[in-house]
């Protein structure tokens, strides 16, 4: 029996094309929401993008039928705006109230007797349908198990032969995994692993993908390298380093607790690249602006006073790293810490951004990390990423418990997103921390509360 799907303007603002992936079943798209589109398409951001992206597809289906009665899909199915809703609502629902506008018209396709599914990521949402009748659903198609998303390491056995090539030639095929017991099918470029004979004996390898398409382990340095001053604290920030280092690897992404090092360690290899280096034009870091708790309200001044708000957590980390790396700039005069960070800002070394404004740009040769990424939706990750040029590497970092955006969670991030769908990518490396570093207090808040 085929189904009603009513969506809400959540669900079109974190994917377009939802309309379309409901097969061959009815997906009714209520006035209400229309009208929310429109409040929205002024706006210059992300969100009044979208808006315009999904007024554009339902112009389009508008050409091809009657979008009032229903235009056919390639699936089977059809999609249609509903003007009518039910105006039988309980006495305290709120009836000129947008939302329960919509609900109301879910409640109508319900009345005539039809299966009806209410699709929204508005959890209160969920809860007043569930009180009227409706069935109800998150928006299930960019989810992602958290539990078992790709970690970017193991820990695995091996026997003499393997720990003795590892050690002799510093690189042993994959396949020698085998006989301990490991498919090494089922191993992705640019894992880390642990091969541990016993207790006391244990190599760091990475996973390689040679030319020929076999994988290959190879040994990582036995010496620690000193980053800005940071050297690896524990095994995940040495694969960690080793990643971010990595010009073969354009695509990396750090999902860990606070204080990790996640933020820290990003920043310190981007400034070894681009200073120390050379091998990137600029350092460009962004991240969303989505406030933890109750908004303050508008913040005066001009871009850069503002961001000067957003981007705390970054001035901070550097300031850090140029303290403890005790660089000098400009003449070879010692300086201050913030002149240090002042003149990476005025040579163009460093640019700070709102991801807001990167929208239509093209970001050639910049080393672009991207801090708090869990706040991002599956379709904002893909616009960000298509912003990279030639010889550009991303880095997202993020915590998917630590989400401040109302219609994400742990599951349906673009971050998490992102992870299940480039994992065995060449390009692509990943880890997860669940270790803290900052200090103990912070470990111990991150583990109890």
């Amino acid at each position: 029996m085929k189904k009603v799907f009513v969506l809400d303007t959540n669900v079109l603002l974190h994917d377009p094309d939802s309309m379309t992936v409901f097969g061959d079943n009815l997906v009714v798209i209520p006035m209400p929401v229309i009208e929310e589109l429109d409040g929205l398409k002024r706006f210059n951001d992300e969100v009044g993008k979208t808006a315009r992206i999904i007024s554009r597809r339902l112009d389009a289906l508008r050409a091809r039928g009657s979008i009032i009665e229903g235009v056919a899909t390639e699936a089977g199915g059809a999609i249609k705006i509903e003007l009518a809703w039910d105006t039988g609502l309980a006495d305290h629902f709120i009836e000129n109230k947008a939302d329960h506008r919509i609900l109301g018209c879910a409640l109508k396709y319900h009345k005539a007797g039809e299966t009806v599914i209410f699709i929204t990521k508005d959890i209160n949402l969920r809860i007043k349908a569930e009180a009227l009748g409706l069935k109800t659903q998150d928006y299930e198609k960019a989810k992602v198990k958290l539990e078992e998303l790709y970690t970017g390491m193991r820990e695995l056995p091996a026997d003499d032969a393997v720990m003795s090539a590892v050690y002799t030639a510093g690189k042993v095929d994959a396949a020698a995994l085998a006989p301990s017991g490991t498919d090494p099918s089922g191993l992705y470029p640019n894992e880390y692993l642990v091969l541990r004979k016993n207790k006391s004996q244990s190599a760091l390898v990475k996973v390689r993908k040679l030319p020929s398409g076999s994988l290959e382990l190879q040994l990582l340095p036995s010496r620690d390298v000193a980053v800005w001053g940071m050297k690896p604290l524990n095994v995940q920030q040495r694969f960690a380093l080793d990643l971010l280092l990595d010009e073969r690897i354009t695509l990396v992404s750090l999902i860990g607790v606070a204080g990790a090092g996640k933020t820290l360690l990003s920043l310190a290899c981007g400034l070894h690249k681009v200073v120390e280096e050379k091998a990137f034009r600029r350092l460009l870091v962004s991240r969303p602006v989505i406030p933890m708790g109750r908004d303050i309200g508008y913040l005066p001044g001009t871009k850069e006073e503002k961001l000067n708000s957003w981007m705390g957590a970054i001035y901070d980390n550097l300031d850090f790293l140029v303290e403890r790396s005790g660089r000098d700039v400009g003449q070879g005069k010692s300086q201050s810490t913030q002149n240090t960070i002042n003149y990476f800002f005025d040579s163009g070394l460093i640019e700070v951004e709102a991801l807001t404004y990167l929208r239509g740009r093209s970001l050639p040769n910049q080393y672009f990390i991207i801090d708090d990424a869990q706040n991002l939706t599956p379709h904002e990750i893909k616009t960000v990423i298509s912003r990279a040029g030639e010889n550009t590497k991303i880095v997202l970092t993020g915590d998917p418990y630590q989400i401040d955006n109302p219609y994400l969670d742990a599951s349906s991030n673009g971050l998490t997103y992102l992870v299940d769908r480039f994992k065995g990518q060449e390009i692509f490396g990943h880890l997860i921390f669940d270790r803290s570093e900052r200090s103990r207090l912070a470990a111990l808040a991150a583990e109890l509360l």
